[in-house]
């Protein structure tokens, strides 16, 4: 593993465990997030768990691709939430999701096989 593709995983797991844990404890920028949202708290508790998960899959060796996917996956969600009912702050998850997409691409090689 090089260097690069390191310093993104941590970066990552970082940004998703803390942002994944923010939501599971209930931090009131959470909760305020998702009743802006509108879908319910029990989504704020998936998307949680899908970054907490994401993040910890990262480092299962064989696994790392099915984590960068999920993480992938949970930001086009953001962005696309960001851009339709939370307004336009939607930076920080294009960053995530496009380091995300980086790893996904580096271990593309899992998917196949």
């Amino acid at each position: 593993m090089n260097y690069v593709t390191l310093a993104v995983k941590v970066l990552l797991t970082l940004a998703f465990v803390a942002a994944g844990g923010a939501k599971l404890i209930g931090a009131e920028m959470m909760v305020a997030t998702y009743e802006a949202i509108g879908v319910g708290q029990w989504f704020r508790y998936v998307t949680g768990i899908i970054e907490i998960g994401g993040a910890i899959l990262l480092w299962i060796k064989g696994r790392e691709a099915i984590g960068a996917g999920l993480l992938v996956c949970t930001m086009i969600g953001a962005v696309i939430a960001h851009f339709v009912i939370l307004g336009p702050s939607a930076v920080p998850a294009l960053v995530l999701g496009v380091l995300s997409a980086f790893l996904l691409w580096n271990y593309r090689g899992q998917l196949t096989s």
